[in-house]
């Protein structure tokens, strides 16, 4: 290990010099209350930023702060935040050619995610960041350097790293936060709802591109009929609204927020920062969102239960499509989710197939049931609750056929909900319908076993895996696109799943194990191990990793153009 004032030196040996001679810095040098290690360096000014790790020489946070998994999680988080902002503050643009002079670190949004770029225990905090080393052209600027390293990031350290110069209450509010959301996510099944929302709560955000919450917006507040209180560690007894398991329709008039509460609903699977105004918004952590996505691929999913007999005699048990229609992917969504464990399915009508959400009287007296192969999820709903134990939550503004088997509606009226399901009902009995049920056969479907060798990672001799945004993965020769898989929140998620499929291909994919079973394994090696565990040999130490859940990970498998599979029931 080296002193930082061989770094120092280093610097001013190589002032002036060609970009390559950035190379002679990579090691490991020791700072007056940091460690600093120079992992990577870039290759040139305008490739990606060098990566460099920070280990803190002791741990000033509380321990109480640091004494579970949910806590560590908060803190990191916290940490992570707080560096962003002071890099925001210290570094005053780029200082030459390229990404010069750039520090960044991974922090993320409003969700409060597990991130390999802040890691945190009772005995050590690290850092990964990345910095573009400044150059003016391929001329390598010392003295910026110099000053980056060794007067800007220590004090950026300081500012985040050191429990006495961060805003203690802020840390110890976003920290309860956090384990009050897991709490009360703990709580829900065994109080028999699939979500809770805080009176309150402020669920319309800026604009359709900004996560901030809307300034002036109208607050939550709960319909009496499905007011619950729970009581919390950190927040004592908090009241919102608790949606009961089974099936619940969100109606209302147009721009009346069914959408914004659906998707608060939606993100409610993860825990959110302070201030978001959706902190108290909690979810079950298997609620997946469903919707229509023409165009996809579909590889040997049976959406039979749904979709059966169409013109010519395809077989929809192990259904395969380059290019699925609304309805046929729709399906296939659904028996994606289910398969790896989904028990609360989200719908908005605005992106649904039309036909395969409902098949009204007039249409069925129109058609007849021999000429229809869609079986509508309307006639699935409560068989899907009833008998496998997996609730819907639905916007739904324009079928009233679903008061038929609607469990509880709530209607939003200028941004705040009312309890109608009693007056649905009465409606239900006022204009009764005379549609028929057009199910023939019990809900079910085959599990699949993905093959080995149908994942090609590499393009050419060279490992390919990244993230084009949130919304995008390159692996090996495919882009997969996952911009309809709307539960993905963040670019380092994205990532995250690009590794771990490149992780699974050659342990579990064999043609043996089922979709649900090596789902189960990647979850428990990725609780076990963490993600560095992920990382693709010759990537040590990756910094713009966060946890995805395993029902993004399966989307993306079965969206990548290479995936195949076998029955395996």
């Amino acid at each position: 290990m080296k002193n930082y004032k061989q770094l120092q030196k280093l610097f001013g040996m190589i002032d002036g010099r060609g970009y390559k001679n950035y190379n002679e810095i990579k090691g490991i040098y020791k700072f007056d209350f940091f460690t600093l290690e120079i992992l990577h360096v870039q290759r040139d000014p305008f490739a990606s930023p060098s990566l460099i790790r920070i280990l803190m020489d002791e741990v000033t946070f509380p321990r109480e702060l640091l004494s579970n998994h949910g806590r560590k999680i908060a803190v990191a988080d916290y940490i992570g935040r707080v560096f962003n902002k002071s890099i925001k503050k210290q570094v005053q643009g780029k200082t030459g050619s390229g990404k010069s002079g750039v520090i960044s670190i991974d922090s993320g949004g409003p969700e409060i995610l597990e991130r390999t770029s802040v890691s945190i225990d009772e005995s050590s905090l690290e850092i990964r960041l990345s910095v573009g080393l400044p150059a003016k052209g391929r001329r390598i600027l010392g003295k910026e350097a110099k000053k980056l390293f060794l007067e800007i990031l220590p004090r950026i350290i300081t500012e985040s790293c050191i429990h006495d110069h961060v805003d203690a209450e802020d840390l110890r509010e976003h920290v309860f936060i956090n384990e009050d959301s897991d709490f009360i996510r703990n709580e829900l099944k065994k109080r028999g709802i699939v979500a809770f929302i805080l009176d309150g709560s402020v669920l319309p955000r800026m604009s359709g591109i900004s996560e901030e919450p809307l300034e002036g917006a109208v607050k939550f507040k709960t319909p009496e009929s499905l007011l619950i209180s729970i009581e919390t560690p950190n927040h004592g007894t908090l009241t919102g609204m608790g949606i009961p398991e089974g099936v619940t329709l969100v109606v209302g008039g147009g721009y009346h927020g069914k959408s914004t509460l659906l998707n608060a609903i939606e993100r409610g699977i993860y825990n959110h920062r302070y201030g978001d105004g959706r902190e108290m918004v909690v979810t079950d952590p298997n609620a997946v969102k469903i919707r229509a996505e023409d165009g996809r691929r579909i590889e040997g999913v049976d959406i039979s239960s749904f979709i059966h007999d169409p013109p010519l005699n395809k077989d929809t048990s192990k259904f395969s499509s380059e290019n699925a229609s609304g309805s046929t992917s729709q399906a296939a969504n659904i028996m994606e989710a289910i398969e790896v464990g989904a028990d609360l399915l989200l719908f908005d009508e605005d992106t649904s197939a039309t036909n395969f959400m409902i098949r009204d009287e007039r249409m069925q007296k129109l058609v007849s049931k021999d000429k229809e192969p869609i079986t509508p999820f309307i006639d699935r709903v409560k068989e899907l609750r009833n008998e496998h134990g997996i609730s819907t939550i639905m916007v739904m503004g324009g079928s009233g056929d679903y008061f038929e088997v609607a469990d509880t509606v709530i209607m939003m009226d200028n941004y705040v909900p009312h309890d109608v399901t009693e007056l649905a009902m009465d409606v239900r009995k006022e204009i009764p319908i005379n549609r028929k049920i057009e199910t023939s056969s019990k809900f079910g479907y085959k599990k699949r076993c993905p093959l080995s060798g149908c994942l090609k990672p590499f393009k050419g001799k060279r490992l390919k895996l990244d993230a084009r945004g949130k919304t995008m993965i390159t692996f090996g020769n495919e882009l997969v696109e996952l911009s309809h898989v709307e539960q993905i929140v963040d670019t380092s998620q994205t990532r995250a799943i690009a590794y771990a499929m490149n992780y699974i291909s050659p342990k579990y994919l064999n043609g043996e194990m089922s979709m649900e079973n090596i789902m189960k394994e990647l979850k428990k090696d990725i609780e076990t191990n963490g993600l560095d565990y992920l990382a693709p040999s010759g990537r040590k130490y990756p910094n713009n990793l966060s946890k995805p859940r395993i029902f993004e990970i399966a989307a993306a498998l079965n969206r990548i153009r290479t995936f195949k599979v076998r029955s395996c029931q």
